[in-house]
């Protein structure tokens, strides 16, 4: 009887250990990121610390899951991630489903303080058709002649048809509880976009800061320091 105690104790460690990150963020009342059970394969690529020709070192990363992350928007935002300004160029690519001809193809403006990045998709006339996985990058580009040595990141995303039930949820919800329901219902760029929403408009609302963090550490994604 007297080793039951350390045996309880080793099980509750392995427990906790296997638990997934959602449940921890359950218990701190934050959105709890439920990954589609369907979807195209595949999903974020790149990323990390990288260093530019010109003495740049950064983290980029788009804020996208390992899978195809799933929105019901037509028009939906993408978001982005440095961790530095910089002066190099940056370019946007927007591939459609056959991953055969760029919907998008644009230079972004560098960078005016390090951070998450949105881009619209409705600033560039870009519209998402239902049932494809659209894959999309964002590349630094330390050299022009030498597009080998680009510095990229990319993910996926699939438009979905919204369902009735969630839209009954939304019509009855309050604003800063969409991010809890979009999360739910595993529509990645919805949660996103909505929980980016409500920090664009109290930007110094900590609490709204801890829930988008928490959802980037559900899909593995590095620390945006917010």
């Amino acid at each position: 009887m007297q080793n039951l105690k350390p045996m309880v104790w080793f099980l509750v460690a392995v427990l906790a250990l296997s638990m997934p990150l959602s449940a921890f963020a359950a218990d701190a009342n934050m959105p709890v990121y439920n990954p589609p059970t369907r979807g195209a394969p595949g999903g974020r690529v790149g990323g990390g610390t990288r260093g530019g020709s010109q003495g740049n070192v950064f983290v980029l990363s788009v804020l996208a899951p390992d899978h195809s992350g799933f929105t019901t928007s037509e028009q939906p935002s993408l978001y982005w991630y440095i961790s530095n300004p910089t002066s190099l160029p940056i370019e946007l690519t927007v591939m459609d489903p056959q991953g055969v001809q760029p919907l998008l193809e644009t230079r972004l403006p560098a960078p005016v303080k390090a951070g998450i990045q949105r881009v619209r998709l409705a600033d560039y006339n870009v519209h998402l058709a239902p049932g494809g996985a659209y894959r999309w990058f964002v590349a630094v580009v330390p050299d022009a002649d030498r597009r080998s040595k680009d510095i990229l990141a990319g993910g996926a995303i699939e438009r979905v048809e919204m369902t009735e039930d969630l839209k009954a949820k939304l019509a009855q919800s309050k604003a800063d509880e969409s991010p809890f329901i979009y999360a739910q219902a595993g529509l990645w760029y919805d949660a996103l976009r909505s929980i980016s929403d409500l920090i664009d408009a109290a930007p110094q609302n900590q609490e709204l800061h801890k829930q988008r963090t928490a959802l980037l550490t559900q899909v593995g994604l590095p620390s945006t320091n917010e």
